[in-house]
């Protein structure tokens, strides 16, 4: 899926948007990574990223060890600055360390877990509360959180964290002085007074968003996503499917984070929802249940009562039980059930922040769900997929390309367009009917961090439209006129991120997306997850046998190889230029998912030669080359097809089949290394000398 201007590339490029630290001359860190076409493609190998990550906060550590100073952060000073951006703090902040608290601080005691998270003066419920979900499952907390740090071995008042930014994990690096008053931390804590994990955690959030203060109100589903790079899924209870029970079981068995909340307003509108983040604006239910503040699901059961009863088990970020219904700590449905069945639950209860409830009474006092899973699977079924994803950067740019939604036909036009390929079939026909399984999700960027210029998150959404094969040019404003959407997200919402699942017939499609008002600016993330077969066909068995053989030890293709199994096939031209498009990496290799793309470009290459070469003559008029390049993707000027026809066509005018090749090879290699170059994807690049010689030694 790549945007109309575009070509297919596109979906192998991540831009790195969020500077990484890397030691500069003078040993601190700073920003890098923007200048060289390498940090635009796509890595091949995350276990190499962390690597490069890990040497980062290392070197900067024991530069720090071995001049016996303690790091100070100067992106994240110890002021004011860090902690409030709309107001001056009413309580007076003394930035301390934790080896200035108390005696034998700690980073981690007995394992990181949901006890040592206690919520201080700041309303970051949902953070907490996606934190005490992160808790439960090790392996993944401690990819956020680095175990091999503390305050005795190596301490040099530094630390660091991993966090999932964007479509990129990026370290977040911190100095370890926290905000206290009378010698107390301030904000979140653990109920071991010398534990600091979660307080430092909470730092690293804070300086990834520009304070303390932007922290203030949110979506559990925002933090959830940000520990995992997972796929949100949102419900709103009172329209929950009927086997949600099943569903959150699932979850919970493949590790989903999940959390709850009860909407401070319960107004509705079906078309724009916008009340929907939590305020930590405090009411209570008469159960005794907070409005407006998050909670943390961290448990299923059933007991036999009379009959089976569903319970559900919460945990209240603050650290106390305020719930005093049915199944709390002393009501009378404890003395209903079994010896075994109680012990079994109050077992998992570890600490008095969590209680249980029955789940038909959760339905029916909360809200939302919000649900985070690892991977795009569906809850409802026992199947595991295989999924591909990928990402496109964008933005609405005010007269220009944001358009707003539907209800403005005469800009909607405008909103960036972007194309999807669905020819995947799912195993499970619907109702007889073949599909293609894809989620998409849209996500809003940098919003929380622009708090302090008073940007708040727009509403947004997304439309999909059917199209005809080849249809590559921006639609225009008839299109939508006279054609209704295929599919579409429930509602436009003001959150960080909207995700829905589709089920589509095979062919091509063009996803819109867009804000609900037009004119109204921002950057955005759109992440495809498009379903694979489980089994390989005998076809694909066949391929990766024949990679096998041409790639040996190394299992990449290399530009000699790749020579020689494109001269078996296209025998007449040299294989220059047919092995350039390898390169663009500089890796000057490819492994089998790039070699596969690489020759399923070339078969759909060859379908359109076939179409032009009616005379089968192997060969097509320079003429037809024109309309061949359009039906391939590539949208070029007047000047451009002239030199195609002088480069290309011999004696004759003819362009064979070789070179018809050798030219679509090198047009993708040329836009995929501009399109690496355009981070603002607004078509222009200023480059550097040595970029430029990059750019033209690559192609």
């Amino acid at each position: 899926m790549v945007p109309l201007n575009s070509t297919l590339w596109k979906s192998w490029v991540l831009y790195d948007t969020q500077a990484s630290l890397c030691p500069d001359d003078k040993g601190d860190y700073s920003s890098s990574g923007g200048n060289s076409i390498y940090s635009a493609i796509l890595s091949r190998n995350e276990a190499v990223k962390d690597a490069k990550r890990l040497k980062t906060f290392l070197e900067l550590r024991d530069k720090y060890v071995k001049k016996s100073v303690l790091f100070e952060d100067p992106l994240f000073p110890a002021n004011d600055s860090s902690l409030f951006y709309s107001h001056t703090p009413a309580m007076k902040f003394e930035w301390k360390r934790p080896t200035e608290i108390c005696e034998n601080p700690q980073f981690i005691i007995d394992g990181a877990n949901r006890t040592d998270i206690c919520q201080g003066e700041l309303g970051d419920c949902w953070l907490l509360a996606a934190i005490a979900c992160l808790t439960l499952n090790e392996k993944l907390l401690y990819r956020v959180i680095p175990q091999d740090q503390s305050f005795t071995e190596n301490y040099a008042g530094i630390f660091h964290f991993q966090l999932w930014r964007f479509g990129e994990w990026v370290d977040v690096v911190v100095d370890d002085r926290i905000p206290t008053c009378n010698n107390q931390l301030v904000f979140t804590k653990s109920f071991r007074k010398n534990e600091y994990w979660s307080a430092l955690l909470e730092k690293a959030y804070a300086k990834l968003h520009g304070s303390y203060e932007a922290l203030k109100g949110g979506n559990t589903l925002e933090a959830m996503e940000d520990f995992t790079g997972g796929v949100t899924e949102y419900f709103e209870l009172s329209e929950a499917p009927k086997e949600l029970y099943t569903i959150m079981r699932k979850a919970l068995e493949r590790g989903s984070l999940m959390g709850c909340s009860i909407d401070v307003s319960s107004s509705d509108d079906n078309k724009v929802k916008q009340t929907l983040s939590v305020k930590c604006d405090f009411t209570r239910t008469h159960h005794g249940l907070v409005r407006g503040h998050a909670y943390s699901i961290i448990g299923l059961e059933e007991v036999e009562k009379d009959t089976r009863i569903r319970l559900i088990r919460l945990r209240n970020p603050w650290g106390r039980v305020l719930w005093r219904g049915p199944w709390s700590p002393n009501s009378k449905e404890w003395s209903t059930i079994s010896i075994a069945d109680k012990e079994n639950l109050k077992k998992q209860t570890v600490e008095s922040s969590e209680f249980w409830m029955s789940f038909d009474e959760f339905k029916s006092t909360f809200t939302k769900l919000e649900m985070c899973n690892l991977t795009p699977d569906a809850l409802q079924g026992d199947e595991r997929h295989s999924w591909t994803v990928s990402v496109n950067e964008g933005r609405w740019v005010r007269g220009s390309s944001a358009g707003g939604c539907r209800n403005f036909p005469e800009t909607f036009w405008t909103n960036p367009q972007y194309r999807l390929q669905l020819y995947e079939e799912d195993d499970d026909p619907e109702d007889g009917e073949v599909v293609c399984t894809v989620v998409v999700s849209l996500m809003q960027k940098g919003r929380r961090m622009q708090r302090l210029l008073g940007a708040k998150f727009l509403t947004i959404g997304f439309s999909i439209y059917e199209v005809l094969c080849g249809q590559n040019q921006h639609l225009q404003k008839d299109f939508f006129l006279y054609t209704a959407s295929k599919a579409k997200c429930k509602t436009y919402i003001n959150l960080r991120e909207v995700t829905e699942r589709f089920r589509l017939p095979p062919g091509e499609y063009v996803i819109i997306p867009t804000t609900f008002q037009p004119h109204e600016e921002g950057e955005f993330i759109l992440r495809q997850k498009l379903l694979q077969p489980e089994e390989e066909t005998e076809e694909e068995k066949q391929f990766r046998t024949i990679y096998q053989q041409i790639s040996g030890e190394d299992m990449q293709i290399c530009a000699n190889e790749l020579k020689t199994v494109m001269s078996n096939v296209l025998a007449k031209r040299e294989c220059t230029e047919k092995t350039e498009i390898i390169i663009t990496d500089g890796t000057g290799k490819l492994n089998l998912q790039e070699f596969k793309h690489l020759w399923k470009k070339i078969k759909e290459w060859q379908l359109i030669f076939k179409r032009y070469d009616k005379d089968k003559s192997s060969s097509i008029s320079s003429f037809e080359m024109r309309n061949a390049v359009n039906d391939a993707g590539f949208h070029l000027n007047k000047q451009l097809y002239d030199i195609i026809a002088m480069r290309y066509a011999d004696e004759h005018l003819n362009i064979d089949f070789d070179s018809y090749i050798c030219c679509f090879v090198r047009l993708e290699g040329m836009f995929r290394a501009f399109n690496a170059f355009d981070k603002d994807g607004d078509g222009i690049i200023k480059l550097n000398v040595l970029e430029w010689l990059q750019l033209t030694m690559y192609s």
